[in-house]
């Protein structure tokens, strides 16, 4: 093989990964900021982050089998230039449903890009250097996750959360670059296999329908519009299930399911990174928006769970290869459900000198926890299926964990925002304040950690709102912590349930 051609694959995928795991990272530190230059309501918040995930999640199976198709070279191109041009649209947007929008052509892109980085490699290195390969790109891949946050703290607090988008601009110059250049075409030796335009379809209106309805209810109420589009989101869901069941070539083959690994391991997937999903997005809300932490401040504090995630993965998967992943898809998010816990009981703080006895123990529990589980459930699954099926299985592991995150941040800040709205109210009653300013300060409310005190609230009184909202704030978070927890325990609980005790002498299957 060409040296140059083989450190190119590598430049290039990793480059092109770098920026989904750069954008998602950076974004959630710089979002307080970003909602109060839009003037964004609460649930535009959650849409800005959802949009990006309904269609990585609903699609991203059918762009790894267009790639297998038409060329994973072609495709994963496409995606990359997908990708950045909305970018540039997000960069450029100037009020919040030009965002949302170009957040979902982020999706579409981010579902032709994000399965091609490893097909590539592993299409291209043999049997003898593909390990290799794959370590450097997770390493390195690692290494961006920890740097987005710190990324999108500093870029946030210069003012420049626009910069968040626009830096995957030169990034993907040089990926394109190297990739028309330097790296060779590939499609999988598999002939007649279909694209399922179907189920894509029918999960995507699932997911949509579903997120839709609840960040719908948060606004107006469970109103016939919101549970018309719970409900139509169900029965796509339901479809969908039916379709992939008789369909010749299903984006899910539901017989994968039969195992009880693969399905236990999966549903764990699917709750742990739902209530991962939710917690990461308000996490940071909280410590800037109530807490007064700065943006840098912030990603900082965030970001010794990353580093335990890397210093602790390598050690757990490989305590997994020898004695069985059970143990580790038990006590880790065990440890992450603690972490919640912890950070349910956390009120409004003095600020950062509080941070050592209050949100850094939670912030150690869940960087434990991810680092024991994260591995050992890649592990699991993979281990779950023949070696034949190991890319589809892996495939959809990671749509499961897409969608669990979708679904949480949608049903969860639905939750935040009907709590938040709910406490607001409550405190005005206890305010001698006029029709008008109760009306505005409910109003308000809907801006979630934004929410700032109306003109029409006396002088005197603006300070006591401003402590109401936060107060409102701190319930809200409250509520999505207690529920993480749950969803962490119950994922602790499958992963004991559903996992075989394995001896050492024994095969993991």
């Amino acid at each position: 093989m060409n040296r140059v051609t083989d450190r190119w694959v590598l430049i290039v995928t990793i480059l092109a990964s770098g920026m989904g795991f750069i954008d998602s990272t950076a974004l959630n530190v710089a979002i307080p900021t970003l909602q109060a230059s839009l003037n964004a309501s609460g649930s535009d918040v959650f849409w800005i982050v959802n949009s990006y995930l309904l269609f990585l999640s609903s699609l991203i199976l059918i762009g790894g089998a267009m790639g297998d198709l038409y060329g994973r070279k072609r495709v994963f191109g496409i995606g990359i230039a997908i990708f950045t041009l909305a970018s540039i649209g997000c960069g450029m947007a100037t009020d919040v449903g030009v965002l949302i929008a170009a957040r979902a052509l982020q999706g579409i892109g981010g579902a032709l890009m994000v399965p091609g980085s490893l097909s590539i490699i592993s299409a291209h290195f043999d049997d003898t250097r593909r390990g290799e390969a794959i370590g450097t790109w997770s390493a390195i891949g690692t290494l961006t996750t920890l740097a987005g946050p710190l990324l999108g703290g500093y870029l946030a607090e210069q003012g420049q959360w626009r910069a968040v988008f626009f830096i995957n601009v030169p990034i993907a110059a040089i990926a394109l670059f190297g990739l028309i250049r330097y790296v060779p075409e590939s499609r999988a030796a598999e002939t007649g296999k279909r694209l399922d335009l179907i189920g894509a379809a029918l999960i995507a209106f699932a997911l949509g329908g579903v997120s839709y309805g609840f960040l719908q209810a948060a606004e107006a109420g469970f109103n016939l519009i919101a549970m018309g589009a719970i409900l139509g989101g169900i029965l796509a869901l339901i479809l969908f299930i039916v379709a992939e069941a008789r369909i010749a070539h299903p984006m899910i083959p539901l017989t994968l399911f039969r195992s009880r690994t693969f399905s236990g391991t999966n549903l764990l997937t699917f709750l742990l990174y739902g209530a991962l999903g939710a917690v990461f997005l308000m996490l940071p809300l909280n410590l800037i928006q109530v807490q007064g932490y700065t943006e840098t401040q912030a990603s900082l504090a965030i970001l010794p769970q990353g580093v335990l995630l890397m210093l602790i993965s390598r050690r757990a998967g490989a305590w997994a290869g020898q004695h069985g992943p059970r143990l580790p898809l038990t006590f880790g998010p065990f440890l992450i459900g603690c972490g919640f816990a912890w950070l349910a009981f956390t009120g409004i703080t003095t600020g950062i000198n509080d941070y050592w006895l209050t949100f850094f123990p939670a912030i150690v529990l869940n960087g434990v926890g991810l680092g024991i589980t994260v591995a050992p459930l890649t592990t699991a699954v993979m281990n779950a299926v023949p070696a034949g099926r190991s890319g589809i299985a892996s495939g959809v592991n990671n749509a499961v964990a897409r969608t669990g995150s979708a679904l949480a941040v949608a049903i969860l800040g639905a939750i935040a925002l009907l709590t938040f709205v709910g406490a607001v109210e409550r405190g005005a009653t206890g305010l001698a304040l006029s029709p008008e300013a109760q009306t505005a300060l409910v109003s308000e409310a809907r801006n979630l950690g934004n929410a700032q005190v109306p003109d029409l609230i006396p002088t005197e009184q603006q300070a006591t709102i401003e402590t109401l909202y936060d107060q409102a704030f701190i319930e809200a978070f409250r509520w999505v912590m207690a529920i993480g927890a749950a969803l962490a325990f119950g994922s602790a609980a499958l992963g004991w349930i559903s996992l075989r005790p394995t001896r050492r002498s024994e095969s993991v299957l």
